[in-house]
């Protein structure tokens, strides 16, 4: 399996946890949520959905709403299938979730795993979010080095671009560096609250005080910056 297929599992998974959906919603979702899908088509969005069925980890129902039932009759097309995880899925995506590896920092898969950080336990999300910020400081240490190396040779707008790349990862640096604050700053404000909040905002479903991607203005979207 590509890790681009192995990202578009991920995330399909993880949106079908919310709620069954149709392939229509499903790409939806997946082009408004998670910006690195926005080039997904149906063709290969299906694949994978019978893949994920063939797993065991989705199954097929029929759509059951009223304009489904009303429209199936009188166009003469199936109604439409609805995508539904199974407890098997569940499982086996919550393995994924808990993943921090190497794979979780890289552009894409990071940009994905992000969206799913409500669901992901507060160690988890601290793992990949150091782990993002080990990878793109050592990026930001390569570049810099490539400019001084090369900086005569340029002319100025390359030297330009290069520099506009280099800023684009220092924001994201800085954009990480304000989440890791945040998440060990929830972490220690919840752990002086009353009663069992501690062991309540310790859960996946906690966000630990983060502040949202848009909250930070004149920031880049998780994956979108330089590559």
């Amino acid at each position: 399996m590509s890790r681009r297929s192995g990202i578009l599992e991920f995330a399909v998974l993880g949106l079908l946890r919310e709620s069954p959906m149709h392939g229509y919603e499903l790409r939806k979702r997946l082009n408004t949520s998670l910006g690195v899908f926005r080039a997904f088509s149906y063709g290969t969005l299906y694949p994978c959905l019978k893949t994920l069925v063939a797993n065991g980890w989705l199954i097929e129902e029929p759509g059951n709403t009223g304009e489904d039932a009303l429209a199936a009759p009188l166009t003469g097309r199936r109604a439409k299938i609805v995508y539904r995880l199974t407890a098997e899925g569940k499982e086996h995506f919550e393995e994924l979730l808990s993943q921090t590896g190497p794979d979780a920092y890289e552009d894409e898969t990071f940009a994905a795993r992000f969206a799913f950080f409500g669901q992901t336990s507060r160690d988890v999300r601290m793992r990949v979010l150091e782990g993002r910020r080990s990878r793109l400081e050592e990026r930001l240490e390569k570049m810099r080095a490539s400019l001084a190396r090369t900086r005569e040779r340029l002319d100025d707008y390359t030297l330009e671009l290069q520099r506009h790349g280099m800023e684009s990862v220092e924001r994201e640096v800085r954009w990480l560096n304000e989440l890791i604050e945040s998440e060990r700053a929830g972490r220690d404000l919840k752990g002086s609250g009353s009663g069992g909040s501690a062991q309540q905002n310790n859960t996946s479903g906690s966000t630990g005080g983060l502040p949202r991607p848009g909250d930070n203005p004149g920031t880049d979207t998780p994956g979108e910056t330089a590559t």
